[in-house]
């Protein structure tokens, strides 16, 4: 089957997609976007978290014929051009990333977090955060990183 969506805000396509690929394997293998990780498969890690038609949604979980006409942004495309997304460089000042399988999908979702809400908790970034693993972090620079890119945000406004 012909899959066609817009990915990252310019429209794509791929041949010969398998009734059961994932979007994560369409993201990764057919169009050259390894940003989002594999790793369970499951959708239990977060680390394949991708906005799909501006909601986060892990992308090992949802079909690639799902997305037939739809939207899909990758951590890849929350950048523009060579100038990073606040988010990712929170990450960066931060030190929250550190082997980095985790981080794509952490910063996909604390992205929507702020975008949703200006000012998060603490409570609220660990609860927007709580379907994606990390096991080196220990997770306090990955909050510290969400607090910084909010309040950032919040001075940018």
């Amino acid at each position: 089957m012909r899959v066609t969506c817009t990915v990252n805000g310019k429209e794509l396509e791929a041949d010969d997609v398998w009734e059961g690929e994932s979007l994560l394997y369409l993201l990764r293998e057919r169009m050259g976007l390894p940003g989002s990780k594999n790793a369970c498969e499951q959708g239990e890690c977060g680390s394949c978290t991708v906005y799909l038609d501006d909601v986060p949604a892990c992308a090992c979980l949802v079909a690639a014929g799902q997305v037939e006409g739809r939207s899909v942004r990758t951590v890849e495309g929350l950048a523009d051009g060579d100038t990073l997304d606040p988010m990712q460089e929170a990450f960066v000042e931060c030190g929250a990333v550190q082997c980095g399988f985790c981080t794509p999908g952490l910063v996909v979702q604390a992205h929507d977090l702020v975008e949703r809400v200006p000012n998060p908790s603490d409570a609220e970034i660990r609860e927007s955060l709580a379907g994606n693993l990390c096991r080196c972090t220990g997770y306090e620079k990955i909050l510290d990183a969400v607090r910084l890119a909010a309040t950032r945000k919040a001075e940018a406004r």
